[in-house]
């Protein structure tokens, strides 16, 4: 006869514990539910505070101590993440990708993740990620060997397109995704030089757009050669963060017809970056500077993100969301669904948490 008491993170174990497989032990994986707990609850990475609000007798040093050497020793296998956030969400393949990165200090030191996300209903669900202990641009082969790990993991065919931003240009990079078919819309500086290879013309990027007004689209017909990689382009005008005017050049494998459509998608990436940090979980208040670490602690944020975006779609279908004067929804679904969590953990609903760990365990 089963005599366990149930508590809040035993009952978020038992739907971890599905989902992995036994593909981790046990131990590590009560660990991670005591520290998801802990990080819905108090919505910060510090240490400090995730200790206090650890769901055990232990005391506050001891809980410490022990979130410290798990981030420290254990040996978490990335791809039971992105297997696990790509069979969580609502959306089916093909799926649309974004890459982009975020970054800060802390001290001297400099903290950089490549992520690459899919895109869905106006936020993004990382899959794949890179920390660098740098600042600046990814490198090219970083970018190569996380597409290339999706495609292990997923199927090139799993991918709709790549949308990225003025960062992920480069010859060596295009040509990659040219050779291996991937589509994709990428935006490019407005300085790029552009040859017709009809005609051999070399003209700047932003000589071809001009002649637009606000909010017009325009495409190239024929292929044309960007920093010595074959693509299609096109360019509309729109308004910048500060309400100027400036031309959005965007280079592509095919269809550039839908180019400017496609590539408003990026943006979402932007939106997990904002729910990871500063709207949400609060990812940039990490004392962390080991890659390691930080890569660690990344991908369990990554699992309270996407758990908190599931909950937050079926609590808007029981009770939808405000819609604001302007169209946009008062909270998003995963600060929705973050909330609704952080509720039941503080009034210790133990009938509601199992409900919401179902959506984990997809029962």
């Amino acid at each position: 006869m089963n005599t366990r008491v149930d508590t809040k993170s035993s009952i978020l174990f038992d739907a971890l514990d599905k989902v992995f497989e036994n593909k981790i032990d046990k131990a590590r994986v009560k660990l991670t539910a005591l520290f998801i707990i802990a990080l819905n609850q108090v919505r910060t990475v510090n240490f400090e505070r995730l200790a206090i609000a650890f769901d055990h007798s232990a005391k506050k040093d001891s809980s410490l101590r022990g979130i410290q050497r798990f981030i420290a020793n254990f040996d978490l296998q990335y791809d039971l993440i992105a297997s696990l956030v790509s069979s969580l969400l609502p959306a089916e393949p093909p799926y649309r990708l974004s890459m982009d990165r975020t970054n800060w200090e802390f001290g001297s030191k400099n903290i950089n993740i490549l992520v690459l996300a899919i895109t869905y209903k106006g936020i993004a669900f990382p899959l794949l990620f890179k920390v660098e202990p740098k600042a600046g641009n990814s490198l090219t082969q970083q970018r190569i060997n996380i597409i290339n790990k999706y495609i292990k993991l997923f199927g090139l065919e799993t991918i709709d397109c790549l949308l990225a931003g003025r960062e992920f240009v480069g010859e060596q990079w295009i040509e990659y995704l040219n050779i291996n078919r991937i589509r994709y819309h990428i935006r490019t500086r407005n300085n790029f030089w552009v040859i017709i290879p009809r005609t051999g013309r070399r003209v700047k990027a932003s000589w071809l757009f001009n002649q637009l007004k606000i909010n017009q689209f325009k495409f190239h017909e024929n292929i044309v050669m960007v920093n010595n990689a074959l693509c299609y382009i096109s360019g509309s005008k729109v308004f910048d963060k500060n309400g100027k005017p400036e031309l959005q050049i965007i280079i592509s494998f095919n269809n550039p017809q839908r180019a400017n459509t496609l590539y408003k998608e990026r943006w979402q990436i932007e939106s997990a970056f904002k729910g990871l940090k500063s709207s949400g979980f609060n990812f940039e208040h990490t004392h962390l500077t080991d890659p390691d670490r930080v890569q660690k602690l990344f991908a369990l944020v990554i699992i309270a993100f996407t758990w908190a975006y599931i909950v937050g779609i079926a609590l808007d279908k029981i009770k939808p969301i405000k819609i604001k004067k302007h169209g946009r929804r008062y909270k998003s679904l995963m600060v929705y669904g973050l909330d609704y969590i952080s509720n039941i953990l503080f009034s210790n609903d133990l009938t509601k948490l199992k409900v919401c760990c179902g959506f984990l365990s997809c029962t």
